[in-house]
């Protein structure tokens, strides 16, 4: 957010502010006033002063502060803590054991079983079951197996469809984590431009509170006419709005830095910005987007998950073609009839082939179903790949436009110390009124805001095109 803060006066009440200045320095033989504090000229240096400077003076609860945290360890405990990122790892862990549950049909079934029965011997169940009738009384034990032995590949493209919707997940994780990453740089250089804004803002206070004392205690001596003390007055009310408003804003990026830290509370922490000089960005596009292609893993979950739609296509057709099986089973029978037994024991193997004949066109529809995902996967891939261009140019352009702003803004907060300091010395030597004094202070106030919003939007436009591009830590 960029504080505006401008005077805007009549010219014919600056007319008249000029001649009762002049009749009042008239009649009082010309004295001068004190000297203008120079507060504000100190505001040059908010950009690149540190979070923790600023932050003694802008947290309501400074005292409680007693960490520092840089970009990066913010980062680092954005990972760590916020819930989204925590629910990414749980879908690729979840999405893991899937592959695990479609490989198992791969795997051999096995299966024991311990049976002993007492019944009305030789009597026979009359109704409700096809199965042998004959109730004998025994006890056995005994186990079975079956095991897959051909499918021709439907079992095969149903795990391997099931691996890349895992590695789908994973790369979705890693998404997650850089929204986070980018949220966290959002939130954390948001919160340094509201802390340095409102450093900006209780220097103005100072400064326009210093004035309209020094105006006041020349109206009592007659130095000054009770127009000039009005503007001091106005200008002292506007400050104290705009410290408001900074405080506020200061308050709000501070609660959202902890809300993407993944606190549920209050926590405040001494910001440190990197004194390091600001670099320009790179300056080949061309190659920014194709890294940009090749590392998004967002665009690498969508491709991996038009080929986990491809291969479920070919493991719906397979489920045409026929499968076949091995079966078996043995066991012991220690308690049982001799004249309903000739063995103590029982045992076969088999195979069995399974084809299907019709089952309403149940697999066609499937195939089909697959097919249609796998093209609509393949079309959101190819949106977003136009998305990403788009959005890598644009932030590209941003950061290019962002960092020409720090020169020029670096130019006119030069510019705008200079006329404040002719400013307040020719108010010192009486040879101008207040409103010239009013708009010098306000111009360098409002250069001051600029510069400082101008360097912490090229670091965060620059934190924007890491990300757009795939290389966010």
């Amino acid at each position: 957010m960029i504080w505006h803060c401008k005077l805007s006066i009549p010219l014919a009440l600056v007319l008249t502010t000029g001649a009762v200045t002049g009749f009042a320095q008239t009649a009082t033989g010309a004295r001068p006033l004190p000297d203008a504090p120079p507060a504000l000229l100190l505001a040059q240096n908010v950009g690149s002063a540190t979070g923790t400077d600023v932050l003694k003076q802008a947290s309501p609860d400074a005292g409680a502060a007693n960490q520092q945290l840089t970009r990066r360890d913010t980062e680092e405990m954005a990972i760590k803590n916020n819930p989204r990122i925590r629910v990414g790892r749980l879908l690729a862990l979840a999405q893991h054991q899937v592959v695990r549950e479609t490989r198992a049909a791969e795997l051999p079934t096995a299966n024991a079983s311990v049976t002993a029965v007492e019944a009305e011997e030789g009597s026979r169940i009359s109704a409700g079951s096809l199965t042998a009738s004959r109730l004998i009384n025994h006890a056995g034990a005994g186990g079975s197996f079956t095991q897959l032995i051909t499918d021709f590949g439907r079992t095969r493209n149903l795990v391997a469809s099931s691996k890349l919707q895992e590695q789908a997940q994973n790369a979705n994780a890693l998404a997650t984590t850089e929204d986070i990453v980018l949220a966290t740089d959002q939130a954390f250089y948001n919160a340094l431009q509201a802390q340095a804004m409102l450093k900006v803002a209780e220097q103005t206070v100072s400064t326009r509170q210093t004035t309209q004392t020094q105006v006041n205690e020349m109206t009592k001596n007659k130095l000054k006419s009770t127009l000039d003390l009005s503007f001091a007055d106005v200008n002292l009310s506007q400050s104290k709005l705009l410290l408001l408003d900074a405080q506020n804003n200061a308050d709000s990026t501070m609660a959202a830095l902890d809300a993407v830290l993944g606190f549920d509370r209050q926590v405040t922490y001494e910001l440190v910005d990197n004194p390091a000089p600001l670099q320009s960005p790179p300056s080949d596009v061309s190659q920014l987007i194709q890294l940009g292609l090749q590392q998004r893993p967002d665009l690498q979950a969508l491709n991996y998950n038009q080929q986990a739609a491809l291969k479920q296509k070919n493991a719906d057709r397979d489920q045409m073609l026929p499968s076949i099986s091995a079966a078996g089973t043995a066991g012991t029978v220690p308690v049982r009839a001799d004249q309903y037994y000739t063995a103590n024991w029982w045992g076969a193997i088999g195979v069995n082939v399974n084809i299907p004949v019709f089952n309403g066109f149940l697999y066609s529809a499937q195939t089909k179903e697959a097919a249609i995902r796998a093209e609509a996967a393949g079309e959101q891939g190819r949106d977003l790949r136009n998305n990403i261009v788009r959005d890598i140019r644009t932030s590209w352009l941003a950061a290019n436009a962002a960092f020409q702003r720090v020169a020029v803004t670096q130019d006119l907060l030069k510019q705008a110390n200079l006329a404040l300091g002719l400013a307040q010395t020719r108010y010192k030597l009486g040879l101008s009124s207040i409103v010239e004094l009013s708009q010098a202070e306000l111009q360098q106030t409002d250069a001051a805001i600029d510069n400082t919003n101008a360097r912490y939007q090229y670091r965060l436009s620059l934190a924007t095109l890491n990300y757009q591009t795939g290389t966010a830590p």
